[in-house]
């Protein structure tokens, strides 16, 4: 994979830069400027080498138009901030507005042109529509690098079309994504063991069945954790059940068995009757009880206690950590006890830990982890679910030489 300094000399140089600036807002104030600030060290970087910085992103889903609520101004003036510098933002994505800006930089100025998404060409399934959006772009620079890891995954104008017009190197943090990542996949210190949760085991099935060849350890909570228990043969009562995946956990336990691997499911949950996850409340009292007595009326809403400590010691005993997924419903303070002390665990580790982006690296923050604690916090959900799937991710595929 091309890096920067596979592109010389930027001096007086447009740079084009792709960043993944996704943070969420309350109105206009962002809550988590984790996003911004992981794609510092590219731009000083070029800022430093004397490069005309002009930042492409994107903000929401807004429907390929202009719409306020999504405009990229709160993070142009987070980044001008943090940077201690101005960075103009433009009134458009690819507009006379945009050409406006990026002609008046000067040598290691910053520019942020508005959400790529108002420019319904970007997310086009039409390759020609996307290109043509990507040539608009192109002119306004002489060379391009990919440093949003978050959207590596999607084949879209700024991702992977621009980076076919233009020199195209990988920025610091895509860099250092994939660097993680790969220790992980291909030549990990051992033992390995992979912590997998959130609500839908169909959406792990893949990150499953890949990474099941190479863990030594595959760690399971969180609402996927259920179906894993019914396939196993317990009652689960209310809780999440995946049933047109009962058949692939039931082979993947049978895998593990034939293949020596260890897969650990919860031995005991936090019930309750319950919830509303908007109020951020749950019906009647939370009990702790062992996973072989869940009643039929209650549904499993976090790991337990004991869980917690089995899956704490699988973690700590290992070389090489990667985490995707909450184990219970963390953003209600009563079940959050399980996903932060998961998180507590991997800031013990001795060797790698990767939170795998998402709704993991929200909880760190949210349970008040900082980042310098973990060896690795990605930026992308979803393009780190599908690099430990084995997929070819088109965003780093166009940057390999």
């Amino acid at each position: 994979m091309r890096t920067l300094a596979d592109l010389g000399d930027l001096r007086g140089k447009r740079v084009v830069m792709r960043c993944d600036f996704n943070v969420p807002l309350d109105g206009q104030t962002i809550t988590d400027d984790g996003r911004i600030r992981a794609a510092l060290p590219t731009i000083t970087a070029l800022r430093d080498a004397g490069a005309k910085v002009v930042i492409l992103a994107h903000l929401g889903r807004p429907k390929g138009a202009p719409e306020a609520k999504y405009s990229l101004a709160p993070a142009a003036k987070r980044l001008g901030e943090l940077l201690g510098a101005d960075v103009a933002l433009a009134s458009d994505t690819a507009g006379d507005g945009a050409r406006a800006v990026v002609e008046g930089l000067g040598d290691g100025d910053v520019a942020l042109l508005e959400n790529v998404r108002f420019e319904p060409g970007e997310t086009s399934k039409d390759e020609s529509e996307r290109r043509a959006l990507a040539a608009e772009w192109a002119q306004l620079g002489d060379v391009f690098v990919s440093d949003g890891f978050g959207v590596v995954h999607r084949k879209q104008a700024s991702v992977y079309d621009l980076a076919k017009l233009l020199p195209s190197a990988a920025g610091k943090l895509v860099q250092k994504e994939v660097e993680a990542l790969s220790k992980v996949t291909t030549h990990p210190e051992r033992p390995l063991v992979v912590v997998l949760g959130g609500a839908k085991v169909a959406d792990k099935l893949a990150v499953i069945d890949n990474l099941l060849k190479v863990a030594d350890t595959l760690v399971i909570g969180g609402g996927m954790a259920y179906t894993f228990l019914k396939a196993e043969g317990h009652e689960i009562g209310q809780s999440l059940f995946d049933e047109a995946s009962l058949d692939a956990c039931t082979g993947y336990l049978a895998t593990a068995k034939q293949t020596g691997k260890k897969i650990l499911l919860p031995v005991d949950v936090r019930i309750a009757a319950g919830m509303d996850f908007g109020a951020r409340t749950v019906d009647g009292p939370v009990e702790v009880i062992d996973v072989d007595a869940i009643p039929s009326d209650k549904m499993g809403l976090d790991i337990g206690p004991k869980t917690e400590q089995l899956f704490a010691d699988a973690i700590t005993s290992a070389k090489t950590v990667v985490w995707n997924g909450p184990m219970g419903v963390f953003e209600i303070g009563e079940l959050s006890n399980g996903t932060k002390a998961i998180a507590q665990a991997l800031t013990e580790v001795e060797g790698l830990s990767v939170v795998g982006g998402g709704d993991s690296a929200a909880a760190v923050r949210d349970l008040g982890f900082s980042d310098d604690q973990f060896g690795h916090i990605s930026t992308g959900g979803g393009a780190s679910l599908e690099f430990l799937e084995g997929k070819e991710l088109p965003g780093i595929a166009v940057l390999e030489a």
